[in-house]
């Protein structure tokens, strides 16, 4: 089914564990940030303009218990950042960047890139968090519009950072020269001195945070061993100042860490296994082509369709009967702890392996939430079942929509079939709506070959059961 239901993922919260670790040794190295002009609000709306370019660009991984793992990662870094290097204007959020290289970035004001490359890589959260720390350290302390102060002639050209930041992110210094002739690429040839500053007050957070600082040096043998004969992307970007792997553990001999610090974590292994299991990242360098070829225009249909590169199979696996819950902050339900799931800005799509891919899907459940143009609850689902009807031709509507209790709250259901396009079997999709008091539409869309519906009775059965609106 093509019709792509997509759930607004909500924020991680805060993680308040960090507050009961000991402030960092007193024989820790001092740091100074460095002399800039500019207002932090100069920060936030430089970074904010290469973001936009930057996703225009990178191919955002959408994947909500992966996306949710990095942020509580970064969220327990950025509540440890130094008192002197917070500053309230900065929006620190995180992101996922479908691509193989390894490799991480952070942009002024706090948007930060991670490549699932990178997050492979690592040998444990710890040299993840390492990585992720020194990035931040480079936010934290202002190196973009520090040195942005430094080169003079760049003093009244701020307004020209963001398009050679997000250039030199997204295509590397070729970016950056296209973006301002000839122009250095800032974000990846910072000095050998803010280097060694993100290094520096990298290995503070992390002791801060609960992790060992010693894996901040130990991530740069790890990405160097597995980055092949060319090198890794995020050694190469950042400039040696001396041996930085014996500089950070001498740092880290100075501070005061957890007696038992955060290294393998379960939610580390769980993330590194799904990421194993999904289609193979392509490379910067195969991005940078496409985009080159298409004159700027995206080839990928992710931002259209999540399940897009997923590889359909006849023999797909049936629901488990172990369940796991899923929640946000309009919903939640159980659904089957082998299926994936698949997220945009307001809706979200279940399905296992074999069962999703180019097409859409051939077997799960999608759920969401869309602005009804209608305040009876029966015109609501018509108008919503029609639209589905046009985005996938071959469905027809079997009987009439009838009366049923979702959530607690009068609803309805009607079902859909057809031959699949992918399949060429005969498709069921089930489809349950309840509208709420402000006019929102809940759906839940479940979508599986009639010959095989018996086996996702109970599974479809329990996830309408379990759905709790929030609200």
């Amino acid at each position: 089914m093509r019709r792509n239901l997509r759930n607004r993922i909500a924020a991680i919260a805060l993680i308040w564990t960090t507050a009961l670790l000991p402030v960092v040794s007193v024989g820790q190295t001092r740091i100074t940030q460095p002399k800039n002009k500019y207002k932090a609000a100069d920060d936030v709306r430089v970074g904010n303009q290469a973001a936009a370019e930057a996703e225009r660009q990178f191919p955002v991984l959408n994947d909500s218990m992966v996306q949710q793992y990095v942020e509580s990662v970064g969220d327990r870094l950025v509540a440890a950042i130094p008192s002197q290097f917070q500053h309230p204007e900065f929006n620190y959020r995180f992101k996922v960047v479908d691509a193989s290289d390894l490799n991480a970035f952070a942009l002024p004001g706090g948007p930060m890139y991670v490549n699932r490359g990178m997050i492979q890589a690592a040998r444990n959260e710890g040299e993840l968090a390492g990585v992720m720390a020194h990035e931040l350290s480079h936010v934290a302390l202002r190196h973009a519009t520090a040195q942005a102060t430094k080169q003079g002639s760049w003093q009244n050209q701020l307004g020209m950072l963001g398009m050679i930041i997000a250039g030199a992110a997204v295509l590397g210094e070729a970016g950056a020269q296209a973006g301002m002739m000839g122009a250095q690429a800032w974000m990846t040839k910072y000095s050998r001195d803010y280097e060694s500053q993100a290094d520096t007050l990298g290995a503070q957070i992390m002791a801060q945070a609960g992790y060992d600082p010693h894996d901040l040096a130990n991530v740069f043998q790890t990405i160097a061993r597995q980055g092949g004969s060319r090198g890794p992307e995020w050694l190469s970007s950042h400039p040696d100042p001396g041996n930085r792997y014996e500089k950070i553990n001498r740092e880290a001999e100075l501070l005061r860490t957890s007696p038992n610090p955060i290294k393998l974590t379960r939610e580390f292994e769980r993330v590194k296994s799904r990421l194993a299991g999904m289609p193979a990242a392509r490379s910067m360098e195969q991005l940078q082509r496409d985009y080159q070829r298409t004159g700027g225009r995206t080839t990928s249909t992710t931002s259209q369709n999540p399940t897009a590169g997923g590889r359909y199979s006849r023999n797909v696996q049936r629901p488990s009967q172990r369940t796991r819950t899923y929640s946000n902050t309009g919903l939640s339900m159980s659904v089957p702890d082998n299926w994936r799931e698949f997220s945009s800005s307001d809706q979200v799509t279940f399905s296992p392996d074999g069962g999703f891919g180019d097409e859409g899907v051939t077997h799960g459940a999608m759920v969401g939430l869309i602005q009804a143009n209608s305040r009876n609850g029966y015109e609501a689902t018509q108008n919503y079942v029609d639209t589905l009807l046009q985005s996938n031709t071959y469905l027809r509507q079997r009987g009439s929509i009838l009366n049923t209790t979702i959530s607690g709250r009068s609803g309805n259901v009607v079902q859909l079939a057809g031959r699949s396009t992918v399949t060429g079997e005969t498709e069921l999709v089930t489809v349950y709506t309840t509208l709420l008091p402000n006019g929102i539409l809940v759906y839940v869309a479940t979508v599986v070959p009639q010959n095989e519906s018996p086996n996702y009775e109970n599974a479809f059965r329990t996830m309408i059961n379990s759905l709790r609106l929030n609200g």
